[in-house]
């Protein structure tokens, strides 16, 4: 009979919203907490909501995380939660955890080791009798390969290490990039072949087991929208199966994790081709995903709370028939990205940042307050130096549609200024006719349709009327709601440099330059409306309107807009690390040659010459750090 222990402490190895998360199931339950820390989170909001806060080098450092928990005093009634990435499919640092006698809040490191590798997942899922994708063996001829074909790191997860490879000639630039993406994520440069299912939509299973033989399924999730295999909206359960089918799912998630043994929380990914009807075995996480909250909100339960308990070796407290399922929940993910600027990755100062705390009405349904999971808050800087995702919105209704609505109704309330997200982005993929379809989007859509920038007029209007209001003073007799002589005031027209917008307004005058008391001041102001949030100076007015960030220039703004486009010079199109310099000074070019590659947040992008010529300049080195807009290259076109 398995062994129960009391949890008195519990140090997360993570850092951001997932801590905070466990963190909050521990102060529910009376628990200790210990967080760990680089320089650069020395004061983050997850430090700050730990009873006790230690530093460590690097997240990636088990030798210093486990020092760590030691020093907190871990060893006497104490438990490691991985979180998500990071450690989380460590098997040696599980098994580091467990001989210094802390408790594992995870699977074996065993169990880790045979199902946290998709190698090795996939002989097992083979040998259980689950369908898998059909493969290639590496070190074949790829010419012999039926394209396309999807090559995938071995290790880790998250979308790391993963290509699409359409044809032979670019299999071995796409195996020795994902090679070396993998590497750098996960220590580990193991790549598997597989065949590439265009229409393929990712359905997951969330498992549970415990250590006295029971393993249940907490329903499933779909998770088909993604970019470059990064989840963008995940949902539960997952829409447009039949119950057959769904079985045939549940069934084949709970078969595989009781032929391991599996203890705690972990999920199984299925990739169901849309066209055939089949359902194929992808990996298991042997981790909490960063969608539980999903899974939490349809089955009505606290995927931390039975982590811990599975932990300390209780049982589980309810068996199959003892899973209830409600309500349909649905997450948003957001990302320090540009969605409409090619996803490129943004870093800076988060100036504001409102997340959506009011509680919705949808189609006449019960009112719900929108979950956030999140570790941003205004003043903080966002950098590059981690994974961009700040924050997780997170809603729920009776149906599907009620959920969908009550989702862009709470990304309009979501407002962060000072770097741009992609909330917006997300609000009209949201708000759009394919995702209100139930199954209607497969993991390539997004890769396969560009999703339309939302039209600025109307924030341009609200930055308009918030600029006016901030800008100039009423005048005139009674002024305001009050007498008027003659006839209405003439419209008011507010120009910026992308467009003017005309006002109706009562009397005004723009207040004078010439005399400093009646300048606003320099200092942007914030202002809140009901579905904006802006920040207000004399030459800017910078918005967020229905989730979209937005800048309005004044024409007469003094602004240093870099350097003249044309020139020849290549800048750092996003804050990044340079992972390849390709050319030296005096090199000849010849339009599109690639002069750089520049990575940031799981991105490539190779710098190309825009013209043919001779480099005139190297502004950086392989290695190096660059901010946004960094001059890197030089080109001198040959009629210079």
């Amino acid at each position: 009979m398995t062994e129960t222990h009391e949890i008195r402490s519990v140090l997360v190895a993570n850092r951001g919203e997932i801590a905070r998360r466990v963190f909050r199931t521990c102060r529910d339950l009376g628990i200790r907490t210990v967080a760990v820390h680089t320089d650069l989170d020395a004061d983050a909001l997850h430090v700050r909501d730990a009873d006790v806060a230690l530093r460590v080098p690097s997240y990636l450092d088990g030798d210093a995380v486990l020092a760590a928990a030691k020093e907190a005093g871990l060893a006497d009634g104490g438990a490691i939660h991985p979180g998500y990435g990071f450690l989380s499919e460590n098997a040696g640092f599980a098994a580091a955890v467990t001989d210094a006698g802390i408790a594992w809040v995870g699977p074996s490191p065993k169990v880790i080791e045979q199902m946290g590798r998709k190698d090795a997942a996939r002989d097992l899922a083979v040998a259980a009798g689950v369908p898998v994708v059909p493969s290639y063996d590496i070190a074949e001829d790829p010419a012999t390969f039926a394209y396309p074909v999807l090559v995938k790191a071995a290790a880790g997860g998250g979308g790391k290490g993963m290509r699409v490879v359409r044809a032979a000639a670019d299999f071995d630039a796409a195996v020795a990039a994902a090679k070396r993406e993998a590497a750098s994520a996960f220590g580990d440069d193991t790549i598997l072949v597989e065949k590439y299912v265009e229409r393929g939509r990712h359905i997951e299973v969330q498992v549970l087991g415990d250590s006295h033989g029971t393993v249940v399924h907490l329903g499933t999730r779909e998770c088909s929208v993604q970019r470059r295999h990064q989840k963008v909206l995940e949902e539960a359960p997952a829409p447009a199966l039949d119950d057959e089918l769904r079985s045939r799912i549940h069934a084949s998630a709970v078969d595989l994790s009781a032929s391991v043994g599996y203890e705690n929380a972990g999920t199984i990914e299925y990739l169901l081709d849309a066209s055939t009807g089949d359902f194929y075995f992808l990996e298991m996480n042997t981790r909490l995903q960063v969608e539980h909250p999903v899974t939490e909100i349809h089955s009505g339960t606290d995927l931390v709370a039975l982590q811990l308990a599975v932990a300390a070796g209780e049982p589980l407290p309810f068996d199959q028939s003892g899973v209830r399922f409600r309500d349909h929940a649905i997450e948003a993910r957001i990302y320090a990205e540009d969605a409409f600027a090619g996803f490129l990755p943004q870093a800076g100062t988060a100036t504001v940042v409102r997340w959506p705390d009011s509680v919705v009405e949808v189609r006449a349904q019960r009112a719900s307050k929108p979950r956030v999971d999140h570790a941003l808050e205004s003043g903080q800087v966002v950098s590059t130096s981690y994974d961009p995702m700040l924050g997780k919105v997170i809603v729920s209704g009776r149906d599907r549609e009620g959920a969908r609505r009550a989702l862009v109704a709470a990304l309009d309330d979501t407002a962060i200024l000072g770097l741009t997200t992609n909330t917006g982005f997300l609000r009209v993929l949201a708000a759009g006719e394919e995702f209100a379809v139930p199954g209607g989007i497969d993991t390539a859509w997004l890769d396969r349709h560009d999703v339309p920038a939302p039209d600025p007029a109307p924030a341009r209007a609200v930055a308009a009327r918030l600029w006016l209001d901030a800008n100039t003073a009423a005048t005139g007799p009674f002024a305001g709601d009050g007498f008027r002589m003659g006839a209405p005031a003439a419209p008011v027209v507010v120009e910026f440099t992308d467009g003017t917008v005309v006002l109706p307004d009562r009397p005004r005058t723009v207040r004078s330059n010439g005399s400093r008391d009646s300048e606003p001041p320099e200092v942007p102001r914030t202002v809140r409306s009901n579905d904006s949030v802006a920040r207000v100076s004399r030459y800017h007015v910078e918005l967020a309107h229905q989730g979209q960030r937005y800048v309005f220039d004044r024409p007469d703004a003094s602004a240093d807009h870099g350097v003249a486009a044309g020139d020849g010079t290549v800048v750092a199109p996003m804050p990044g690390t340079v992972l390849d310099v390709r050319v030296a000074v005096g090199d000849t070019v010849a339009e599109g040659d690639v002069l750089g590659v520049v990575e940031a947040m799981k991105m490539e992008l190779a710098l190309k010459a825009p013209y043919a010529g001779t480099v005139t300049a190297v502004g950086a080195g392989t290695g190096q750090q660059v901010a946004l807009g960094a001059e890197l290259f030089v080109v001198e076109g040959e009629s210079a």
